[in-house]
C-alpha cells in the first residue's frame, strides 16, 4: 500500500508558508491520530501522581483513554482503559487506588499489569482456551526523571533519542533543584480551537506577549503609592521589550523560547525565591541554565510555561481541544513558594487566569476564520528570523536562532509534523532526520549561520 501525506502540499518550510487546512480539515485530524499520536511519546503522568501500589489515573493519547498504574514492585505500567470484551471504558474514575478493575458492564476483572483474572459465569460460557491470553492492551513507557511518557509504536526511537539536545533544555526546567518536582494544583478546561494552535505557541512564539499579555502585566502586577510599577515589576514588563534571548529548534518538532534574563515574573514571592536560589542552580545546572525556562514544548503536546507550569494539551476532534494543566513546585522548595506557585497558576494559566484568557481569544479567533473557504486557502507566514540558525552556539546545544522572537521552531515542528504525517516508519523518519542535521551542520559558514550571506 503507498501511503500519502495529507498535508505536504499545505506545509512549504522552504518558504515559511503553511495554509490554515491543517487546522480544519476532519480528514487531517482523523490520520493525527493514527500517525501523529499512536507514534510519539507523549506524557501520561508524573511519578508523585502515583504514591503507593494500586494507584492510577486516567489519561488520554490523542482521544485513546489511558490507565497508568503503579505496580505491586514499585514500577509503572499504562493500559488502553478498554475492556477486552465490548470495548468498555474499563475504569471511569480520574484517579485513585484499587487492587484490580472491573468492567461496569459484564463484570470482566483484571488485575493491576493488565491480565483478566474473572469472568461471571465463565467457566460455563467460554472455553477455557478463549481467555486464556486476555489481556488490557500496553503501551511502551519510559520514566525520565519522574515524568513518565508513554508510546504505543515499537520501533519509535527511545525517548532519549527522541529528546535529542532538547533534554538539556527539558532538564533546566524539571531538574533545577534536588529532590524533584512535585504536582501542588491541577486545572482541566476544553475551548474551540485546534490542538497545534497550542502546541505551536509554546514551541516557538513568545512574540505575542508584548501585545496579546500587556493589559494582564497592568492588572497584575504592583504598583508604588504614586501609580508607577514597583521596581521588580517595571523589570518584568522590560523584558518583553528588550527581548534579548535566543530559540532552540528539534529535528522532532520540540522547541524552546528565552530570554536572557529570565521569563517574566508576576508574583514577588516567586521573584524573591528564583533570585535567592539561582547561585544553586547555577551550580547544580551551569550559568547558561540558570535563565533557559521560558517557553518549551516537547512534541506533539507537552507543554512548560516557565518553570512551574506544565500542561497536556488532547485533541478533541479538528476544532476542539481539552487542556490538562499541572502547576508544579520542586520539592526542595519552601512552602510558602509552593503555595504561590499553585496561586499563581490559578491567576495566570489556569482556565480562569488572565493570560489564558488571552491566549484563549486568540486562537478561538484564529479557529472562526478557518470555517472561511478564502481563509483557509491563504498561506500563514511563518517567516521570522529565516536562514539563522546555529548548531551548537555559545554552549547551547543543537540548533538555536539569536533571537527569542522567532518562527524557527515552529517551522521545524511542522516539518516533523509533515513528516510523521507521511505515514514513513521510524527507522526511515530517524535516518532523514539525520541526514537534515548533517546537511545543515555542513552547510553553517564561518559564523555558524546557516546562510552566512544573509546573516
Amino acid at each position: 500500500m503507498t501511503l500519502t501525506n495529507p498535508v505536504s502540499s499545505y506545509i512549504d518550510i522552504q518558504r515559511g508558508l503553511i495554509r490554515g487546512e491543517i487546522f480544519h480539515d476532519r480528514e487531517i485530524y482523523e490520520l493525527e491520530l493514527e500517525r501523529v499520536f499512536a507514534r510519539s511519546w507523549v506524557f501520561i503522568a508524573h511519578e508523585t501522581m502515583l504514591p503507593t501500589t494500586g494507584s492510577f489515573i486516567q489519561n488520554y493519547v490523542g482521544e485513546d483513554p489511558i490507565l497508568v498504574v503503579r505496580q505491586q514492585d514499585g514500577s509503572i505500567r499504562a493500559f488502553l482503559n478498554q475492556c477486552q470484551h465490548r470495548g468498555m471504558r474499563l475504569c471511569r474514575a480520574d484517579l485513585g487506588e484499587t487492587k484490580n478493575f472491573m468492567c461496569s458492564f459484564h463484570g470482566w476483572n483484571y488485575n493491576l499489569a493488565g491480565k483478566l483474572i474473572n469472568v461471571p459465569h465463565g467457566e460455563a460460557t467460554f472455553a477455557p482456551e478463549d481467555l486464556a491470553d486476555v489481556k488490557l492492551r500496553e503501551m511502551r513507557v519510559t520514566n525520565y526523571k519522574g515524568f513518565i511518557f508513554g508510546n504505543w509504536d515499537e520501533n519509535a526511537p527511545s525517548f532519549e533519542e527522541y529528546m535529542g539536545d532538547f533534554a538539556w533544555y527539558f532538564d533546566s526546567y524539571i531538574d533545577r533543584y534536588p529532590g524533584g518536582m512535585e504536582v501542588v494544583g491541577t486545572h482541566k478546561w476544553v475551548l474551540p480551537c485546534n490542538w497545534k494552535f497550542n502546541a505551536e505557541q509554546p514551541t516557538s512564539d513568545m512574540y505575542h506577549g508584548e501585545t496579546s499579555h500587556m493589559s494582564a502585566f497592568e492588572v497584575m502586577l504592583p504598583r508604588k503609592p504614586d501609580g508607577r510599577l514597583q521596581d521588580w515589576a517595571e523589570q518584568q514588563v522590560e523584558i518583553l521589550a528588550d527581548a534579548k534571548g535566543g530559540q532552540f529548534s528539534s529535528p522532532y518538532g520540540h522547541g524552546a523560547g528565552w530570554f536572557d534574563v529570565g521569563v517574566p515574573v508576576l508574583d514577588k514571592t516567586i521573584f524573591d525565591w528564583k533570585k535567592r536560589t539561582s547561585g544553586e542552580v547555577a551550580k547544580r545546572l551551569g550559568e547558561n541554565r540558570v535563565y533557559i525556562p521560558g517557553h518549551a514544548n516537547l512534541f506533539p503536546n507537552f507543554m512548560m510555561l516557565g518553570a512551574n507550569t506544565f500542561r497536556v494539551t488532547h485533541p478533541r476532534g479538528p476544532n476542539e481541544m481539552e487542556i490538562w494543566s499541572w502547576s508544579m513546585a520542586p520539592v526542595a522548595a519552601p512552602p510558602e513558594v509552593k503555595d504561590a506557585i499553585r496561586v499563581d497558576l490559578l491567576r495566570t494559566f489556569s482556565g480562569a487566569g488572565m493570560l489564558e484568557q488571552d491566549d484563549a481569544v486568540n486562537w478561538e479567533e484564529e479557529q472562526a476564520v478557518l470555517r472561511g473557504f478564502m481563509a483557509r486557502s491563504e498561506h500563514l507566514k511563518y517567516r521570522q528570523l529565516m536562514n539563522k540558525a546555529r548548531y551548537d552556539h555559545n554552549g547551547y546545544p543543537g540548533k538555536t536562532v539569536p533571537h527569542v522572537y522567532s518562527e524557527q521552531a515552529a517551522r521545524d515542528m511542522y516539518l516533523h509534523y509533515s513528516d510523521l504525517m507521511s505515514g514513513a516508519p521510524w527507522p526511515e523518519l530517524v535516518k532523514l532526520k539525520a541526514e537534515r542535521v548533517e546537511q545543515e551542520r555542513q552547510a553553517c559558514g564561518k559564523n555558524n549561520f546557516l546562510n552566512p550571506a544573509e546573516a
